[in-house]
């Protein structure tokens, strides 16, 4: 049972008004691609963009340069707004995640070619069921994790593009249909717990592609193009973004920081929309937090900013309007430091931080069972999502969020079965009665 503390932001604030503050960030890396780079750059940059295979980890800064990076992500980023404005959607915070995540992403898989043949899935799908696109929107837009597949069948086969160009499209377009049962139904296996859902049905989907692939001896090559070069200025931008978002969220709370504390006392389990529950002043308030703590983490580790990494602070922060905080979040970035440390990987890569990041997909286990439930799933997320991308080939972009969906299904039975008592969340709860 979770403690439900509705605040009223202080200053009305509509869905034009949190459109026009999400569209922020894409058309702030609009402009600084063109500060960074020139038109004839960024068009070439864009082009090895949209024909690199794209499987993880593909950077695309390092593929296109940062110019034509922030273009793609700018771009894809803003019509997926349009999208959500021309639906006349509520902006709640699944969707704040979702535009988040589609930024996030457009860094390192999801590109201006690859990701609309996912949507003419989903569109194909609705038109089958007889219902409103609105309905799914947010599903599709997580769904755009199998973008690679799409990439790597038009691309990356050494195929005759003639020929794998409409198979790739064919096979993005099944995706986009079949992704949306499938994904409520393995909510089931993790209960809730795995904060990416999408991404542990993209992994199973991902998982079918690729071995079907291998069984006509196409192989699915791995590969690890980073970037080095712009650590300190993406730190430098990031940091700026989420203490802008602090400063809106305190000015649309009425100039307060009052009624924060209410977000921690939510496990994160699905459905946690801190929009709803808490309002967006102290959603946008939340989002700062996280990314700050996300760079924070990086610091510690001694990890590089680039793409993958860029891509993981993001996510982080588009999650913490539907489910993480800094009270279920921190136990899993510390479970995932302490196996980094002694186990065989390197705590700096950018792999294993990037397990940290995305492995707050967790988080749900900590704010429900305490951190030391926490900082055990983190602990062992890592050692699972090292491993498990050898199944889907890299096709899904969500890794953690198949590695989440996992680890959530093993450990939260086995919590349940041998707890004695209430956890942290169950007590705050009551006594919140």
């Amino acid at each position: 049972m979770e403690v439900v503390a509705i605040t009223k932001d202080s200053i009305d604030i509509g869905k034009e008004r949190v459109l026009t503050i999400l569209s922020l960030f894409p058309l702030c890396l609009i402009i600084l691609a063109f500060i960074f780079d020139n038109p004839k750059n960024i068009y070439k940059g864009l082009y090895r963009i949209v024909v690199s295979p794209d499987i993880l980890l593909t950077d695309y800064i390092s593929v296109g340069g940062i110019g034509a990076t922030f273009i793609n992500a700018g771009v894809l980023t803003l019509v997926n707004i349009f999208i959500i404005w021309k639906l006349k959607l509520k902006v709640n915070g699944a969707l704040i995640a979702s535009v988040f995540t589609i930024m996030a992403f457009s860094f390192i898989g999801k590109n201006l070619f690859n990701v609309w043949p996912i949507y003419l899935g989903g569109y194909l799908y609705v038109k089958y069921q007889q219902i409103n696109f609105k309905n799914i929107v947010v599903i599709m837009m997580f769904s755009t994790a199998l973008a690679p597949v799409v990439s790597e069948i038009s691309f990356g086969l050494h195929v005759s593009i003639k020929l794998g160009l409409p198979i790739g499209i064919l096979f993005g377009i099944l995706i986009g249909f079949v992704i949306t049962p499938l994904s409520s139904h393995l909510i089931k296996v993790h209960d809730g717990y795995n904060l990416y859902n999408i991404g542990f049905t993209a992994g199973l989907i991902g998982s079918i592609i690729t071995s079907v692939l291998r069984g006509f001896g196409l192989i699915i090559k791995s590969t690890e193009i980073l970037s080095t070069e712009y650590d300190s200025f993406l730190k430098l931008l990031l940091i700026s973004c989420f203490i802008l978002l602090i400063f809106l969220g305190y000015y649309i709370n009425g100039k307060s920081f009052k009624g924060y504390k209410n977000v921690l006392h939510y496990s994160g389990k699905t459905v946690t929309d801190f929009t709803q529950l808490c309002g967006y002043g102290i959603t946008f308030i939340n989002m700062g937090i996280m990314g700050l703590i996300g760079i924070a983490y990086v610091v510690i580790s001694k990890g590089i900013v680039n793409g993958p990494i860029t891509a993981g602070i993001l996510t982080m922060v588009g999650f913490a309007a539907f489910g993480k905080h800094p009270r279920n979040a921190i136990p899993i970035l510390i479970g995932v430091f302490i196996a980094a440390n002694i186990k065989i990987w390197d705590p700096c890569s950018t792999v294993v931080i990037i397990g940290a990041l995305f492995g707050t997909t967790l988080a749900p286990v900590a704010g429900a069972y305490g951190p030391l439930a926490g900082i055990l799933a983190g602990f062992l997320h890592l050692s699972v999502v090292m491993n498990i991308g050898v199944v889907h080939g890299g096709l899904n972009l969500y890794n953690n969020g198949f590695s989440g969906g996992v680890v959530a299904a093993i450990v939260v039975p086995l919590i349940e079965a041998f707890k004695k008592g209430d956890y942290p969340n169950e007590k705050r709860a009551k006594k919140n009665l």
